[in-house]
């Protein structure tokens, strides 16, 4: 559902992109496109020298130069930004963490073409390293090794995604926010920090920062050129403090792989450089970070185009993640869309990629393509035109058209290293489950949310009305009537439907939504009345709202900071 009070000028989206540092070698682009893919890159650099942790951009591309590469030596560049929305930089807890798995012996059958000597003679090094920590980290990898080698090096690759900084090297984020095999290492972190200490890896980490650094300068001006591109053409103004972030992560030593990966809000694209920078890739990876979040935003609206997926769910082709995962499948065949909109192809090619999408089971992707140009021609960011996109699907045309449509046999087994392929890992976040599956409130839900965004809150209310005399507790319903309250500057009637939906019984514990703009739109209303200590209270609510939407908490952020500097500090 549209969101009034934080409409965006369609022209404000043009923002400054900031100098990158430490940007890795490009690499080869593979094909699998999902919210998380997996390929690295062979470098092409000189064997010496060290990189630094990851670091932030601003609101578009933002790098940060390493610490010395020697000690005694000041670097004249080094600065420290503040932490952004999209990062390019190297990681030293993702440095240790590959230094110690390749000392334990792991082994891929990954092609070493185009691999440099900087990658070899490391691997040569920290195999002949030796003491008690080195042996304590071997004897914890055969106890904890898979039979492929894709997976266990997925493991330790999400491990350094989410550990913090050496020598403790403690998860970032909570217990239960941690991946899977990120718990399947427990014990890991003990263990490397002794590593780390006893083998001198930091000291290490500095040496090779030219290296790191070189292969962040060549990512620079392609992700800026992305991030640009990307938000501006879905007119999204980055927030430097928003809660999402999208880091590119460069480390050499990890194979000619490119891993794309999300936990939570965080999405993390790990690059081992090379000669060709896959800008598909990145461009791909970024998208989804941008237009994830909206099937989940607007469950109730595309739950009408849910007979098509449920047809698409019957390719061989498609991604076995998808075929239970409508929301993830829906922004999938989004960034598909809008790719083709943004690539610089033929109208064949593009007709062709659409035909290949149709085979391979993404069938939205074609409608959702067709749609955009309304949304061109339209003012409001794409968060908030979703849902007119996802409208503009016509049921009965895409139904007659996919009957036609046949679908391509599965690929036969690929042989090769699972370590080379792109490695799917999708963070799933659960669907409001407060909208019923009803297509008569679906429809009015929606009738409901269009005339909220007409300002035609007479309109809106019997939309409304007419769910709540089904469902009485229905919270979207709720949410709507208060929106329709506001547009009337009926403060009290505003309040009071808030209210009932930020606490006691009928709160909307189970839609994030709906239940972090509550907490905003009271927090308005109190300050209005001139009752700042209340209207702080809800704000602070906002924030605490366990996935609630990134324009909400950003809306309380600044709220906060209007009374005096407040600024609350997201959790990484």
């Amino acid at each position: 559902m549209p969101f009034p009070a934080e409409n965006r000028d369609g022209r404000r989206w043009k923002h400054r992109l900031a100098r990158v540092r430490n940007t890795p070698k490009g690499m080869k682009k593979l094909q699998r496109q999902t919210v998380l893919i997996g390929l690295c890159l062979a470098m092409a650099l000189p064997a010496a020298g060290q990189a630094q942790a990851p670091a932030p951009m601003p609101a578009q591309v933002q790098t940060q130069t390493p610490p010395a590469a020697q000690t005694p030596a000041p670097r004249p560049h080094t600065r420290t930004a503040p932490p952004n929305t999209v990062s390019v930089d190297g990681s030293e807890a993702m440095f240790t963490t590959i230094c110690a798995l390749l000392a334990a012996g792991f082994e891929s059958n990954i092609s070493s073409d185009n691999w440099i000597s900087f990658r070899a003679q490391m691997r040569e090094r920290l195999r002949q390293q030796q003491g008690p920590a080195v042996e304590a980290v071997r004897e914890f990898y055969r106890q904890h090794e898979l039979q492929d080698p894709g997976a266990t090096l997925s493991r330790y690759l999400w491990f350094g995604l989410v550990s913090g900084p050496a020598p403790g090297f403690q998860p970032v984020l909570r217990r239960d926010e941690l991946p899977p095999e990120v718990i399947a290492l427990e014990g890991f972190s003990e263990i490397l920090s002794s590593y780390y200490q006893e083998q001198k890896i930091g000291q290490l980490w500095r040496q090779v920062q030219p290296i790191y650094n070189r292969e962040v300068e060549r990512l620079h001006d392609p992700v800026s050129q992305v991030v640009f591109i990307a938000s501006g053409y879905l007119r999204e103004i980055l927030e430097p403090s928003g809660a999402r972030t999208f880091a590119i992560v460069v480390e050499p030593l990890v194979g000619r792989i490119t891993n794309v990966r999300n936990f939570g809000d965080h999405y993390a694209l790990v690059l081992s450089g090379g000669e060709d920078i896959p800008t598909d890739v990145v461009r791909h990876a970024f998208l989804h970070f941008l237009l994830d979040p909206l099937p989940l935003m607007y469950p109730h609206v595309t739950a009408v185009k849910r007979p098509l997926f449920e047809r698409a769910a019957a390719a061989p082709r498609l991604a076995p993640e998808l075929k239970d995962d409508y929301a993830s499948y829906f922004a999938e065949c989004t960034v598909r869309a809008v790719e083709l909109k943004l690539k610089r192809v033929s109208p064949g090619e593009r007709e062709a990629a659409m035909s290949r999408d149709d085979e391979d089971g993404y069938v939205l992707v074609k409608p959702l393509f067709g749609a955009l140009p309304k949304f061109e021609n339209s003012e409001p960011s794409m968060k908030l035109f979703f849902p007119d996109l996802v409208r503009a699907i016509d049921m009965g045309a895409e139904a007659k058209r996919l009957a036609a449509v046949k679908f391509a046999p599965a690929d036969a087994a690929n042989p090769e290293d699972e370590a080379a392929n792109e490695k799917i890992v999708r963070a799933k976040k659960a669907a409001p489950t407060t909208v019923p599956n009803d297509a008569e409130v679906i429809t009015a839900l929606t009738e409901g949310e269009r005339r909220i965004a007409e300002k035609n809150p007479r309109a809106a209310e019997v939309s409304f009305q007419k769910v709540l005399s089904k469902y009485p507790d229905q919270a979207r319903a709720w949410y709507g009537i208060g929106l329709v309250a506001l547009l009337d500057h009926d403060a009290a009637r505003a309040k009071q439907v808030f209210g009932r939906l930020t606490a006691g019984e009928h709160a909307a514990t189970q839609d994030p939504m709906v239940l972090a703009w509550s907490h905003v739109y009271l927090a308005r209303i109190y300050d209005d009345e001139g009752n700042p200590e209340v209207a702080k209270m809800e704000y602070q609510s906002v924030l605490s709202v366990e996935g609630g939407p990134e324009q909400a908490k950003l809306a309380a952020q600044k709220g906060l900071a209007a009374f005096g500097g407040e600024k609350y500090i997201a959790r990484p």
